[in-house]
């Protein structure tokens, strides 16, 4: 992100209270994107990042409260070393690189997923980010680093299953309110829209209990090349749609 900027007006025919309040940014086809360019995979990722930092202005800009982008899942650990060592690095010199401009744009930055298990100066600069904008209002942005959707109900199961056996919680005041204060995204709201790029139909493991009522839209374009346009038929397509959350 750049400190000045031209504001993203809002696009006409989009209607500012019928915006999605949280987009979560299933971030897929970098490889792909690179492969098409006789490029190597890592090029697809290096792009893929200026396409995140232009959709996170526009949510910015356009009114858009929350963005979360999968940047990096925990079966992604089985990629080529190779690759999985330049995104770690990639993530670090991001981080390092755009936290004055994000403190400037006042976006909040929070991570979510098993950070521990993540290279320590990584972790470092993730706990730095955090606490630097932790009071920004502007937008919030989460990146799920390390983050499976399987293995975060897991995790929440086995803390509230510990407070039962200390005699904490009782069986029967296990609800969603409780069960939802274990998710690594304690305290952000659940994503209205999901967007996925280059085509794929599936969730790949990402927010399962958050996106029980998302609205859902898939485009083809890879990652690298999601535009604002494109996020404008997005979001045109999320207000033609009719929430009812499994009511009539």
């Amino acid at each position: 992100m750049t400190a000045k900027h031209t504001v993203l007006q809002l696009p006409t025919d989009l209607k500012r209270d019928q915006l999605p309040k949280h987009v979560a940014v299933i971030m897929d086809g970098n490889g792909r994107w690179a492969k098409r360019q006789g490029l190597p995979r890592i090029m697809g990722h290096r792009r893929g990042v200026d396409t995140l930092k232009e959709l996170l202005r526009c949510c910015r800009d356009w009114g858009v409260q929350a963005l979360t982008a999968y940047a990096f899942s925990t079966e992604n650990w089985g990629r080529p070393l190779e690759e999985v060592e330049f995104l770690m690095t990639l993530f670090e010199r991001v981080l390092r690189q755009e936290l004055r401009e994000m403190m400037q744009e006042n976006v909040c930055i929070k991570f979510v997923g098993n950070l521990g298990a993540l290279p320590r100066s990584l972790q470092a600069e993730i706990e730095r980010s955090m606490l630097e904008t932790q009071d920004n209002q502007g937008i919030c942005f989460t990146v799920a680093t390390n983050y499976g959707g399987r293995q975060e109900i897991l995790r929440a199961c086995r803390a509230i299953a510990i407070q039962v056996q200390q005699g904490l919680v009782q069986p029967e005041d296990i609800d969603e309110g409780l069960f939802e204060r274990h998710l690594y995204t304690a305290g952000i709201r659940d994503p209205d829209l999901l967007i996925r790029t280059s085509g794929e139909m599936r969730l790949s493991n990402f927010l399962l209990w958050q996106m029980a009522y998302s609205e859902i839209y898939v485009t083809d374009t890879l990652w690298p090349d999601f535009d604002r346009q494109e996020f404008h038929q997005a979001l045109a397509a999320y207000q033609q749609r009719e929430r009812r959350f499994g009511k009539v």
